[in-house]
């Protein structure tokens, strides 16, 4: 019995897909694991006092490796996970702000824009962004 030529095409491409998606090595730059982000900043509270200045960032708890809320101005935030997309399954792979300059990963030497992109590698993946909202004085951080 043979297939009509629309199942054979279909079978075709299902074992086309299926091969695309196989891999004999690992990848060498997994992506970043997923985790639910609902976090809400105060941006009244003292502890979050750099948030007052353009390019101020502060930590906040969430995400994979916590979170990184950069202030681009007094109504646009970026929020980034602070997780390193080079090499994000080392324990050590945790982005770090060097104030009102850059972020940066110690261990790997990866350097990234308060914007999030890779100013110098090995990374060559922009942080992972996570979604803002600003209502009054307090920023919601979601993804």
């Amino acid at each position: 019995m043979s297939l009509p030529d629309s199942a054979r095409l279909v079978f075709i491409a299902a074992c086309a897909v299926l091969a695309a998606c196989s891999s004999s090595s690992p990848d060498p730059n997994p992506q970043i694991p997923l985790a639910a982000v609902n976090e809400i900043v105060n941006l009244t509270n003292q502890q979050n006092s750099a948030l007052r200045f353009d390019n101020g960032a502060i930590y906040v708890k969430g995400g994979v490796r916590g979170i990184i809320v950069v202030r681009q101005n007094a109504s646009s935030f970026l929020a980034f996970e602070r997780n390193c997309p080079y090499q994000p399954l080392d324990t050590c792979a945790r982005i770090k702000i060097d104030p009102f300059l850059r972020l940066y990963d110690p261990c790997c030497q990866s350097q990234f824009s308060l914007q999030g992109q890779v100013q110098a590698g090995p990374a060559t993946r922009p942080l992972r962004q996570y979604n803002t909202s600003l209502s009054g004085n307090l920023l919601t951080i979601t993804n």
